[in-house]
């Protein structure tokens, strides 16, 4: 394949490289927390941790571990930048994001540091495109200080059944009550819409709740505003992780299969509408 074919000499002077026999398996990662045009990029040798923020009160990560990239170099211990997600995602889809099977496209990914573009390399039917993005120095990400010893509780639920609550519940409701709890209502999703107040409850033993596990009751409301890009990612996921800290911050980590049945992970941090349902 012409992109494998590169020297080993333009390598060398790139701090990261990143190969994928198939762009889509990035492009539908980054498409699930695209919400604002630019993300931060952190590279370990680990993989890649892609970032989005919306004014301090939601974070989006993609998670795309190195074993998941036919090919992934980095020369140093952490290699950051920001970038317009925007024009990532057009220029990844630059052939139309085929999805005839056996047609792909290639992807070689290569950055030589500070200061330099984000250079793209995609090959489909032996034509090669290059694409160069202007990177900018990235912000330093928001801490919610989400950690597991912190968590009060925590649901794991198939993805299809939150699909169908999403349907189900009054989207025109401009909060989502969640509450959850060792006891009765055990998990219920609430809105306060035009059509009137509408509950969605699980109960603890149902075929679609994998884990349950919720220490005390809470219950919490968060702007369906802040809420809704995450939709992308629970449509492409097979489960999700619904958890609680003691401040009521709100983690959903999505599990996301690709397209050769390799597992990503998406999480969306969002802070509680401490105004109720006042604006």
């Amino acid at each position: 394949m012409p992109l494998s074919t590169q020297s080993q000499a333009d390598d060398e002077q790139y701090v990261l490289v990143a190969s994928l026999d198939n762009a889509r398996n990035l492009s539908n990662i980054l498409k699930a927390i695209t919400f604002k045009d630019h993300a931060i990029f952190s590279a370990t040798p680990n993989g890649l941790k892609v970032t989005v923020e919306e004014s301090k009160c939601l974070q989006a990560n993609a998670f795309i571990q190195a074993e998941i990239f036919q090919e992934y170099t980095i020369q140093e211990d952490l290699v950051g930048f920001q970038v317009n997600l925007t024009v990532l995602l057009d220029c990844l889809n630059i052939f139309g994001g085929s999805t005839v099977p056996g047609v792909s496209t290639a992807l070689r990914m290569c950055y030589k540091g500070y200061g330099y573009p984000l250079t793209l390399f995609l090959e489909e039917g032996g034509v090669v495109t290059v694409c160069k993005i202007n990177t900018q120095e990235p912000e330093e990400p928001i801490d919610f200080e989400f950690c597991s010893t912190n968590v009060t509780n925590k649901v794991i639920l198939q993805s299809e059944s939150l699909k169908e609550a999403f349907s189900e519940l009054d989207m025109t409701s401009e909060v989502l009550q969640i509450t959850m709890s060792p006891n009765q209502p055990y998990f219920r999703l609430s809105t306060f819409g035009n059509s009137g107040n509408a509950h969605y409850d699980y109960p603890k033993d149902s075929d679609m709740m994998e884990l349950f596990k919720c220490n005390t009751t809470q219950t919490n409301r968060y702007k369906m505003s802040l809420l809704k890009p995450s939709t992308k990612a629970l449509a492409l996921s097979c489960k999700v992780s619904v958890r609680t800290d003691s401040r009521g911050i709100l983690s959903l980590q999505y599990m996301v299969r690709n397209d050769d049945g390799q597992i990503c992970f998406v999480e969306y941090y969002c802070c509680p509408d401490q105004e109720g349902e006042e604006e």
